[in-house]
């Protein structure tokens, strides 16, 4: 099965793109579900469908579209959990209809969304699912939610529900106040098992994200910025679309302007995306509504190409091994020099912050047990240099979760 996720900053297109990509998969025969994770659903008015529910609505054969019913997934995934805070707030006094307010989870659709996706991708039911994901920032905080959510729920759960069974008597009367039981213990423990699955799921050899931008400066910076924050999290971009690129400016002056504005950017972004596939769409005489005319769309965009192929290589995050026994961790890092680049090692994690974002990579077993003797940026690849523990001289031994080591040679 084949998953492709489209994102973008807001109002380039992504979803004109993903929908189009979408019915094109449909009309080579494969079995093909749209999905949005973007709140502003607006896949059914690209296709001009007059309805489109909580479950796939088939909108032409073989392509269903699906716009999730967030209120109906988050009772599923988060009543148990709901129900305990709201029976917390009621014993301090709080307003129900403020508690009611609480207790929802910013950004609840998006997450729920990507739970959706989950639930199909494991159905068998689809050849290829296309998500047109939020614009660029939110997409990315999403995609980063599933492995830091699961830091600190492997960490603190446990605890947590220790400490309550032995104290809950204690506290129920001292307090007033409820204290969870199982049922939320395990409605969490759910839900992390839930979002863990999703990240191996969209970072898995079978998934990609593809880039959607429209020929212009601020727009590429926020794509360069998307790529690197990508890569960061180990998803896999496999292709870059410069959409509403103008025709030739003809005898028009201030056409030419733009078409020559235009070809300079496109020249940057060939460079800036080097390596990956580079498509381009003009822009349309007029708004692109339909299944047809989206198909044809996409059919002109990727111009005999494969939109479906997955790239050959390894992901973003990968090890090497030398005969002297050293292991060379390897992180893609495009549009990034080492001073922004912080590293750290904290027990059997690398603690790597680029820019606003923050990661924290547990080592494969063959890493954890070494130590880190280095690391550097090269040709836009982090390389992180891990040797045995003899093999360290005694100044360098000290705990790595408080140096940085980006900027030393590997």
């Amino acid at each position: 099965m084949r998953i492709v996720l489209f994102t973008g900053k807001g109002g380039v297109g992504k979803s004109t793109v993903a929908a189009g990509t979408a019915a094109l998969a449909a009309a080579q025969g494969l079995r093909t579900l749209v999905i949005s994770t973007d709140a502003a659903h607006s896949l059914a008015d690209a296709y001009g469908a007059a309805h489109a529910g909580a479950e796939p609505t088939e909108v032409a054969p073989g392509l269903y579209l699906q716009q999730v019913d967030a209120q109906l997934r988050f009772e599923q995934s988060w009543a148990d959990i709901q129900r305990y805070l709201l029976s917390v707030l009621d014993a301090v006094g709080m307003d129900p209809v403020a508690a009611e307010e609480m207790t929802v989870i910013p950004g609840a659709e998006e997450v729920l969304a990507l739970l959706e996706l989950r639930q199909h991708a494991h159905s068998g039911q689809w050849d290829v699912i296309v998500v047109d994901c939020a614009p660029t920032a939110e997409t990315l905080r999403l995609l980063a939610l599933p492995e830091a959510l699961g830091w600190y729920l492997e960490r603190l759960l446990p605890i947590q529900r220790r400490l309550v069974k032995a104290l809950r008597p204690v506290l129920n009367r001292a307090a007033g106040v409820p204290m969870p039981g199982d049922a939320v213990f395990d409605a969490i423990t759910r839900l992390h098992g839930e979002l863990d699955d999703v990240h191996a799921l969209l970072s898995g050899p079978g998934s990609t994200v593809r880039l959607v931008l429209t020929p212009e400066q601020v727009v590429l910076a926020e794509a360069r910025r998307a790529y690197t924050s990508l890569c960061l999290f180990g998803y896999r971009v496999d292709g870059v679309v410069a959409n509403r690129v103008f025709p030739d400016g003809g005898d028009d002056p201030w056409r030419a302007g733009w078409v020559a504005a235009q070809a300079g950017v496109l020249r940057e972004v060939a460079q800036s995306f080097a390596g990956l596939p580079m498509w381009t769409s003009q822009y349309q005489s007029a708004e692109p509504v339909g299944v047809d005319t989206l198909a044809a769309l996409a059919a002109a965009l990727y111009d005999g190409s494969d939109p479906l192929a997955v790239p050959a290589g390894e992901g973003p995050f990968r090890v090497t091994r030398r005969d002297d026994g050293t292991a060379i961790a390897h992180l893609a890092l495009p549009h990034v020099s080492r001073s922004e680049v912080d590293l750290a090692r904290n027990g059997n994690e690398l603690v790597m912050t680029v820019g606003s974002y923050r990661r924290l990579l547990t080592l494969p077993p063959g890493l954890a047990r070494l130590r880190v003797a280095g690391a550097s940026v090269v040709d836009g690849e982090l390389r992180v240099r891990f040797v045995e523990p003899a093999t360290v001289p005694a100044a360098t031994m000290a705990p790595a979760a408080a140096t940085s080591t980006a900027g030393r040679e590997a």
